[in-house]
């Protein structure tokens, strides 16, 4: 391939021809794998789980309501939601319904998604409700009354855009969003935070900060916490870097003087930082408390919250009234920790009991104006969640079990480590039968390995359904690129060290096939958005490790991902193709252009979103195309909604997951052949590629 792509034509998101060659590929897809005389019966199977009234409903604490958004075979758009604590403890709690998602869509014949809300604190009385087409990234904005249940006719309202807004006020917001030429980063995301008063038309709304063309994006919110109201402003430099500044009252700007690449935020008296380098002597990795009016006097004397070891990395934190929740990984199983600041200054820990080995573990409801109660989830690959309510000091009761949605018996999960190319260890979880006894049979290889996500413990009930009751065992890869072992790990594998990710997912390939897991050609490997650049890399670095491969909403073309999209704000994590010295790296990362005809890849199931825009579609269309075009074995399937999710409601992601689950058990399981035979593709929008 050169610089002169012959299928640009496939970026065009929504031209006739390429959606007349979408259309074909689709169909091609439809006759090959949803065809299969399993896949209805599968595809039920699967929106039952997805359906079931019996799902823990997940509640999210504001003042006296737990509120909980909801999706079932009734309301397939969802429903807004809450109710009381009192009420949520009973079996069948009864809800006081906010907003109904599929009346609205009906009602205004859209086909709206829900995208969440900002709700006003402290009196919970209004809401900033957001509201996705067919589930892209960007939003309309329209205030809601939480006692009338009906949006306000003279209220807060934005048409579509990739909105910040929060809360500045009873009154007034801060917000970032499309205002006309100039107003948007290189990314598409707002460049200035304002302050829009009700009552007045946004274009009047004051200008408070204003971020450079080249940032990603510059935002705003207010600290609503009792006593220490305040308000802050700030710009993302890049992914991992940013600015943050106080914002007085009286307009200035008092820059929160941290390495750029910190995260940080102020919780009542203190300034909270997470380190992604080292400072102060503390390394990379580190949580930092500091006293907030002591930190903008130059006073830098810290408590060290937590410091990581070669082992163990923060996984996150959240606050109670008095006590600080402490989630840490090591070797990627959760441990909590609660810390309570002493009169001293100094902080006293003690773990959070019933917390088990190789479990997904997250402690999440809690109300820092208020208590020291929490909500604490507990699963694992095997075992579906308990939810708990908690209180600091006290005991827990149980309020939800989740039932066991797939025949878990014969299973085990075990956890191995593999060894890189560089003899760096990596672990993977395996969840299958014993091999020992069964002898190597299907597998799937998960993974992802960038912006410092990490893959943990989960109860997988699609998974158990599609691939585990069937007698397929799956491997979740903890790779470099990820934040398993903290900011070190993800900075192992970024921009033109990110083959190290890649190293890192093969190795784990053959240790399977020496351990006796699987075979090459009974192995698939699996990957969406940065994932997919990983599949992408599997497949023209080392196609003989896998007998199919699925990328879904992937990443592929490294030359062009810059001008696609949100693709500007990831240059942190990749490198700029603009750049000649990161050029060349980009060009070898790009599997788009490592694309050859004469060498032997595995079937290719590329997944994407004509609503995607976040990663274009385009990355997936382009591929599709060229492998076509080498004679290589692949199928394409685009969903018309669903954004970046690739679904946007219960029913399309049944079917996604069924496509998946079906294909690569023809392939890996039963050995059938792509059905759809590969045809050379124009290089113009002159046909359509029959």
């Amino acid at each position: 391939m050169t610089d002169d792509d012959p299928y640009l034509w496939l970026e065009d998101i929504s031209g006739d021809a390429a959606l007349a060659w979408v259309a074909e590929r689709n169909a091609e897809t439809a006759d090959a794998v949803a065809g299969d005389t399993g896949f209805e019966a599968l595809k039920t199977r699967l929106r039952e789980v997805l359906d079931a009234s019996d799902r823990i409903p997940y509640p999210v604490r504001r003042g006296e309501h737990l509120y909980n958004f909801w999706r079932d075979a009734e309301h397939v758009r969802g429903v807004w939601r809450r109710t009381t604590l009192e009420r949520y403890r009973e079996d069948e709690p009864a809800w006081e319904v906010l907003l109904d998602v599929d009346a609205l869509a009906g009602a205004e014949d859209e086909k709206w998604v829900w995208a969440g809300a900002r709700v006003r604190r402290p009196d919970c009385g209004r809401a900033l409700v957001c509201l996705s087409r067919d589930g892209g990234d960007a939003v309309v904005v329209r205030e809601f009354d939480l006692e009338t249940r009906r949006f306000v006719d003279d209220g807060f309202r934005l048409p579509e855009a990739k909105t910040r807004i929060g809360w500045a006020g009873p009154d007034a917001v801060l917000v970032g969003t499309d205002h006309g030429p100039g107003s948007l980063t290189d990314a598409g995301y707002p460049r200035t935070v304002r302050r829009w008063r009700r009552g007045t038309a946004l274009t009047e709304a004051e200008t408070v900060f204003e971020a450079e063309p080249g940032d990603v994006s510059a935002w705003g919110y207010r600290d609503t916490t009792p006593g220490y109201e305040r308000e802050f402003v700030g710009r993302s430099l890049d992914f991992f870097r940013s600015e943050t500044r106080l914002l007085r009252p009286d307009g200035t700007r008092v820059l929160i003087d941290v390495p750029e690449d910190a995260d940080a935020y102020a919780h009542r008296q203190y300034l909270i930082v997470t380190l992604r380098s080292p400072w102060l002597d503390r390394p990379t990795g580190s949580l930092l408390a500091f006293d907030f009016d002591g930190f903008l006097a130059g006073d830098r004397t810290h408590e060290a919250l937590f410091v990581p070891d070669r082992r163990t990395a923060l996984a996150g934190h959240t606050w109670t009234r008095g006590h600080l929740v402490l989630e840490t990984l090591r070797d990627v199983s959760t441990r909590v920790e609660v810390l309570t600041p002493a009169p001293d200054g100094r902080w006293e820990r003690e773990p959070l009991a019933g917390v088990p080995e190789l479990s997904a573990v997250s402690v999440f409801g809690t109300d820092p104006d208020a208590s020291d109660d929490y909500f604490l989830d507990v699963s694992g690959f095997l075992q579906p969640s308990t939810l708990h309510l908690g209180r600091i000091g006290g005991g827990t009761e149980v309020l939800k079990r989740a039932p066991e949605r797939f025949d878990a018996s014969g299973l085990a999960v075990a956890q191995h480590f593999a060894t890189s190319r560089d003899g760096t260890r990596v672990p993977y979880f395996v969840i299958g039968p014993d091999h020992a006894v069964t002898g190597p049979g299907p597998a799937l290889l998960y993974g992802y390995g960038g912006f410092e996500v990490s893959l943990t413990p989960f109860y997988g009930a699609v998974t158990g359904r599609a691939w585990l009751e069937r007698g397929g065992t799956y491997v979740i890869a903890n790779i470099r690129g990820g934040g398993e072992y903290g900011p070190d790990w993800h900075q192992a594998a970024l921009r033109a060290d990110r083959p190290r990710a890649f190293e890192d997912f093969a190795a784990v390939a053959e240790d399977l096939v020496a351990r006796g897991v699987t075979t090459p050609a009974t192995l698939g490997a699996q990957g969406g958005s940065n994932g997919g650049l990983l599949m992408g890399a599997m497949l023209t670095r080392h196609p003989e490790l896998f007998g199919a491969i699925v990328a879904q909403v992937p990443l592929l073309d490294m030359t062009r991902f810059h001008k696609l999209l949100a693709g500007a704000s990831w240059i942190a994590e990749y490198g700029d193709p603009d750049d000649e010295a990161d050029r060349p790296h980009l060009l070898d990362l790009s599997p788009y252009h490592r694309l050859a005809a004469d060498r032997p890849y595995p079937p290719v199931l590329l997944m994407t979103s004509t609503r995607d825009d976040r990663v274009h579609p385009g990355h997936a269309r382009k591929t599709a195309a060229r492998l076509r075009e080498l004679g290589h074995p692949v199928l394409f399937h685009e969903n018309t909604g669903g954004g970046h999710a690739g679904a946007g409601d219960n029913e399309q992601a049944a079917h996604n997951s069924a496509l998946v689950h079906t294909y690569l058990w023809q392939r890996l399981a039963t050995g059938a052949p792509v059905t759809a035979s590969p045809r050379a593709v124009p290089a113009t929008p002159s046909g359509t590629g029959s």
